[in-house]
């Protein structure tokens, strides 16, 4: 190992100034001595404020959203029995490694994002500072950019929603453009505590906006996107679907493993909470939720509509049920939204202003970077949103290549420097190294093998004439057509 020695660290005040009532805020790692990100005192934005429970909201929120009723659609090309194991295996799976992801901030308290992690792991798996640091710009870069374009599809669902709930009441670039600056406003709230009381409000909508749907496609006698005369095939059935392939299957298969991918961004949250050991409790409450959402409400779904799951989702009930249950579902589409810009602002912010005073104090320079942060990404979210016309299929290649390095593979990763021992110890350790080697193996093939599916769905996309033309005012709701 070289002798570099690498120091993360924020200016802060004196000891006396920074007593949060929780961890020491420096910690030395061997040759690493470390500060906790968020220090300040008198003058100073105390961002460690978080209680465990609004964690766990924040997480909650952050997601489960309405795209829940897409489950189904995976269950029918999976079988509900293979379709419910894959449910429970993501969810166990990246569970596990928003745990690791946790153990490993806790034990290197400068970290903020994973970013900060992959840094910290390269330097100390490789020993070169310029290696950490190569490591870091590009986690940092696939990071940036999956939040970012989340944060765009967060702004295009409430777009939807609007145009669903008015009826097509305007162009819908205008509605897009006036979801950003909602989101935008909201995500500037710059404490994730002050944002407690909008993620509350925003999963209790979202929740019964998705309820409404569920309870509404069981009492019908067929599914209202189904033919509503003569004989039709449901496409429920406990195995696969007779035209799935392994192509298709696997591609059902990362849609539910992306549905609780987003672990990479419970990270920050970390920081900004009073006790960081208290984590893991939002951790499994959250996680253990949504798993248990996902399998039970997917399955509900999947049962009444089968293959006839509409896009967009809530439309599953017909006309009257969509309006009611897109007009119940904005105040939580725009809190994940806000949750999307905020976690993409928030790493800029502290990469900006990380090791300055104007980091956690109330400075123009603070306000303004911050400001400069919220509306710049979701400014570019927004327009990427409109002037991609694959825009759907490009957040799943960025899916692919972001959530399954940074939530499979980093992590997995992350575990070889959390035991010291995983690469040189005893013979009781080979079970272990080779269980998290076969995860980082598996993240590689999450990662390419998604990125691969997505590419080949835009070229059929393309051929097929699929692909619309960017800045449409055309509805994308598809309720004047569903009217």
């Amino acid at each position: 190992m070289a002798d570099d020695k690498v120091t993360f660290q924020v200016p802060s005040k004196e000891a006396s100034d920074c007593d949060h009532g929780s961890e020491s805020t420096e910690v030395h790692n061997g040759n690493v001595s470390e500060l906790e990100v968020f220090t300040g005192g008198d003058n100073s934005v105390d961002f460690r404020t978080v209680g465990w429970v609004r964690a766990a909201m924040f997480f909650l929120k952050m997601t489960f959203a309405a795209g829940v009723l897409s489950i189904p659609a995976s269950l029918y090309t999976l079988g509900a029995v293979a379709g419910a194991l894959f449910i429970l295996f993501w969810g166990v799976l990246n569970t596990y490694m928003a745990y690791l992801q946790g153990r490993f901030k806790i034990a290197h308290p400068s970290i903020h994002t994973v970013a900060d992690s992959a840094q910290i792991a390269a330097q100390e798996l490789t020993g070169s500072k310029r290696t950490a640091y190569a490591v870091r710009e590009a986690t940092e870069l696939l990071y940036i950019m999956a939040w970012i374009l989340c944060s765009g599809l967060s702004t295009l669902g409430l777009s939807i929603a609007l145009n669903a709930v008015t009826k097509h009441g305007t162009c819908s670039v205008v509605f897009g453009f006036v979801s950003y600056v909602i989101i935008a406003s909201v995500a500037s709230i710059h404490r994730i505590h002050s944002l407690g009381w909008i993620t509350w409000v925003g999963f209790i909508s979202t929740v019964s906006a998705v309820l409404i749907v569920v309870i509404a496609v069981t009492i019908p006698a067929r599914p209202a996107a189904a033919p509503q005369t003569g004989d039709f095939d449901l496409g429920f059935a406990a195995s696969p679907a007779k035209e799935a392939t392994f192509a298709t299957a696997w591609a059902a298969s990362l849609a539910i493993f992306a549905s609780s991918a987003n672990t990479s961004g419970f990270v920050p949250v970390i920081s900004e909470m009073k006790r960081p050991h208290d984590y893991f409790k939002s951790l499994y409450v959250a996680m253990g939720w949504i798993t248990c959402a996902y399998l039970s409400l997917g399955l509900t779904v999947y049962a009444y509509c089968g293959k006839w799951v509409t896009s967009p989702a809530l439309g599953s009930a017909g006309p009257t049920i969509k309006t009611v249950s897109y007009a119940v579902s904005i105040p939580g589409t725009v809190a994940g939204a806000m949750i999307c810009v905020h976690v993409a602002a928030k790493s800029l912010f502290v990469r900006f202003l990380r090791g300055t005073r104007h980091l956690t104090e109330n400075t123009m320079t603070h306000w303004s970077v911050w400001l400069s942060c919220t509306y710049g990404t979701g400014l570019v979210g927004w327009v990427l949103c409109e002037a991609i016309p694959f825009y759907g299929s490009l957040v799943s290649l960025i899916g692919a290549m972001g959530f399954g390095p940074l939530g499979i593979v980093l992590p997995s990763v992350l575990w070889f420097c959390l035991d010291r021992n995983a690469l040189t110890g005893r013979t009781s350790r080979v079970i272990p190294r080779a269980f998290h080697a076969g995860l980082v193996m598996l993240g590689l093939f999450v990662t390419f093998g998604g990125t691969y599916a997505v590419v080949v769905s835009i070229v059929d996309q393309y051929k097929s004439g699929l692909v619309g033309r960017p800045f449409q005012c055309a509805d994308n709701s598809n309720t004047i057509q569903a009217a």
